[in-house]
């Protein structure tokens, strides 16, 4: 992925989600406070989260532990499989998590040791996601309590999603302003 393709497409993200959040829609206030516990969405970006995580283990070399690679294939996937079983509250939170961890690997790969300063808009963003993700897979629960919070007013959705909105914008015009 290259850093044009990158920042583009992180854009893309913040102005889709800026767009529904300004928006404000009855569905959309319903759609985020339940799919936290949806069984469905927890099978979906788990399934997703494991399947690009088990890509990563089984490209492993020698250095990473690569001569492991099949006990720690095997071992990862039952540790996903089994968590369905042992810790289904908040599993899509989780789920959510791990393709954005892994999502932020890609998205700094293609900005390493590149030129444009601009690039930090970017790297910035990716850096604060981060943060937040870690904080929100340690405990899960703080994402329904987050949704609480923020449509206990009309206006707390339209204020993010404005930002949102704002930064996909200046991201999509970094993004074109790269040599």
């Amino acid at each position: 992925m290259s850093l044009y393709t990158a920042t583009l497409s992180s854009a893309a993200v913040l102005l889709l989600i800026g767009v529904l959040l300004l928006w404000n829609s009855p569905a959309l206030q319903k759609f985020a406070h339940s799919w936290p516990r949806s069984k469905g969405a927890a099978i979906v970006l788990m399934v997703l989260a494991g399947a690009w995580f088990l890509r990563h283990v089984s490209n492993l070399e020698d250095a990473d532990f690569g001569k492991y690679k099949t006990l720690l294939f095997f071992g990862f996937l039952l540790v996903g499989l089994l968590s369905f079983w042992y810790l289904p509250d908040f599993l899509a939170v989780r789920g959510l998590g791990i393709l954005l961890l892994l999502s932020a690997r890609e998205i700094l790969w293609a900005a390493y040791m590149q030129e444009p300063q601009s690039r930090l808009f970017l790297v910035s963003l990716v850096y604060l996601v981060i943060i937040l993700t870690l904080y929100v897979g340690a405990s899960p629960y703080r994402m329904r309590d987050f949704n609480d919070w923020l449509y206990e007013s009309v206006n707390r959705p339209r204020v993010l999603g404005g930002f949102l909105f704002a930064y996909g914008l200046l991201l999509a015009g970094v993004a074109f302003n790269y040599p």
